[in-house]
């Protein structure tokens, strides 16, 4: 990150990372396995055959304390008809167009499919059974205005085990500190292309490191049912909180539109056509090996806001974007948080020995999150800073057309703008390589596709045995550890996407850029 920020010194203002979006989930644990709900049931008096209208009392007694504090205030209370409806942008409306700037804005219900539990009949050992069901019922959305969140949002689950979650941006929260803190800031969505104090935000931003997680939750919990001690008395529960995901971004906040716009583009081309599956493991920190079992995925998309680069591995994501025009956000998403390791000890050991073990969904392995999501961002940065360069392209392109001597023999020249050569860095650049690699036969086929006979298959064998090695002489390829197999190196990328790149610019615009 500090590499990226000294390269575009003259042309931006500072950095801010931080929290952007955090989702936390609260379980009963107790009552979200079967034997917990069957002890539950049992502690209360409760007969299977009576646990149908003991749950709905249970469910109207969560919907009337929940409702009852947007019916004192007067606020809306609105089902909507289709779970897919922006429920976000409609408290967002409905909060603009009411002016509430503090408080409860509204209650949005939807009927949602979730996790619970029904009674069947057992006809063979005549019997009732309780068995954990998917079905439908109704979600209880609160969207507030927080003193210290800011715009905030969190659902209940009106059937058990009443699940809960909640929404937070840590851009919003950070507003709300700088208001307290007195500092002047300019706001766009949930960005800040201006500061008064870039070094105070980013303090500011640290300190929500420090947020004391479960009586912060346990509120939001008791404001979405306060009837909850009630409901479960004399039986004690309370809600495990975990991350469901988690949204980590660097905004590298540059002077103008136009200082990020003169570079944005072809950073992100140059980053989806050179950073390889092993880039974006690097980036997660991990490494791709022969152990690895998974899908490295890589996209580019021009939407109406901009052009986003993203890449996915596993279920979590690093990407980049320009927001508002003149910040550019690379951005770590986790939702699978096993996939990286924690130091702590062993579960259920609090005081054993310490070692490297999968990070937890829990908030207790929270900080460990923001550190992995920091490395990932400041890894990614680090990589574009080395792809923002402007050299020539024979300053690139050069090195491969002058013969060289590898393993003591002299190797000849390529000649990237003839039809074999050509063909043959378009075929070792095809997008199915990226990821596991070419053998033999895959260029073989990619190069020659179709059948032939054996005499020819072994004909064709031994030419693309030669085009591997003056491939591997030139530097552009590199062979897989204990494999057969071939990937490109980081200079094979650079060339082979100046080369193809250059020969789709038609010869007006390369004249207009001589110029």
């Amino acid at each position: 990150m500090d590499e990226f920020m000294q390269k575009h010194a003259p042309d931006v203002n500072g950095s801010l990372s931080g929290f952007d979006r955090l989702v936390f989930r609260g379980t009963l644990r107790s009552l979200a396995v079967k034997s917990g709900m069957l002890d539950y049931l049992s502690r209360a008096g409760v007969l299977l055959k009576d646990f149908g209208s003991f749950v709905e009392q249970k469910s109207q007694q969560l919907k009337q304390s929940s409702l009852a504090e947007a019916q004192r205030l007067g606020r809306p209370v609105q089902y909507l008809r289709s779970p897919k409806l922006s429920k976000e942008e409609l408290a967002r409306n409905i909060a603009g167009a009411d002016g509430i700037t503090a408080g409860l804005i509204c209650v949005l219900t939807v009927g949602e499919v979730c996790m619970s539990y029904e009674i069947f009949r057992d006809r063979q050992a005549k019997k009732l059974s309780l068995e954990p069901r998917t079905r439908k019922c109704l979600f209880l959305y609160h969207y507030w205005i927080d003193p210290l969140f800011g715009f905030i949002s969190a659902r209940i689950q009106t059937w058990f085990p009443f699940n809960i979650q909640v929404c937070l941006n840590g851009r919003e929260w950070l507003a709300r500190q700088m208001d307290r803190a007195g500092l002047r800031y300019e706001r766009r969505d949930n960005c800040f292309p201006w500061m008064e104090d870039g070094a105070a935000a980013q303090r500011l931003m640290d300190e929500q490191l420090r947020t004391p997680w479960p009586s912060v939750l346990r509120a939001i919990a008791r404001r979405l049912n306060p009837a909850h001690e009630a409901m479960f008395a004399p039986y004690q529960t309370d809600y495990y909180w975990t991350v469901h995901q988690s949204e980590w971004a660097s905004d590298i906040l540059f002077k103008s539109a136009a200082k990020l716009g003169a570079v944005y583009d072809k950073l992100t081309r140059n980053a989806i056509a050179v950073f390889g599956s092993d880039d974006v493991m690097r980036f997660l920190g991990r490494k791709l090996n022969g152990h690895f079992q998974g899908e490295v995925v890589s996209n580019y998309r021009r939407r109406p806001e901009g052009v986003r680069i993203k890449h996915c591995v596993k279920g979590n994501a690093i990407k980049a974007y320009d927001k508002q025009g003149s910040i550019l956000r690379v951005e770590t998403t986790i939702n699978q948080p096993r996939e990286f390791k924690v130091y702590r000890p062993k579960e259920g050991e609090p005081h054993g020995s310490l070692s490297w073990r999968p990070m937890r969904r829990g908030i207790a392995d929270l900080h460990r999150r923001t550190e992995v999501s920091q490395a990932a961002n400041s890894r990614y940065l680090q990589a574009l800073a080395a792809l923002s360069t402007d050299r020539r392209l024979r300053e690139v392109v050069a090195p491969m057309c002058r013969p060289v001597r590898w393993r003591g023999k002299r190797v000849r020249a390529l000649r990237p703008w003839s039809e074999p050569d050509r063909l043959l860095l378009e075929a070792i650049s095809r997008g199915e390589f990226a990821i596991h690699g070419f053998r033999n036969r895959d260029l073989r086929q990619a190069l020659h596709p179709g059948r032939c006979l054996p005499h020819v298959q072994r004909r064709l064998s031994s030419q693309t045995s030669y085009r591997l090695r003056l491939l591997r002489a030139h530097g552009l390829i590199r062979k897989a550890p204990r494999t057969k197999r071939y990937l490109l190196t980081k200079k094979g990328r650079e060339m082979t996407t100046a080369i193809l790149h250059v020969q789709h610019i038609p010869i007006s615009k390369l004249t207009a850029l001589a110029a």
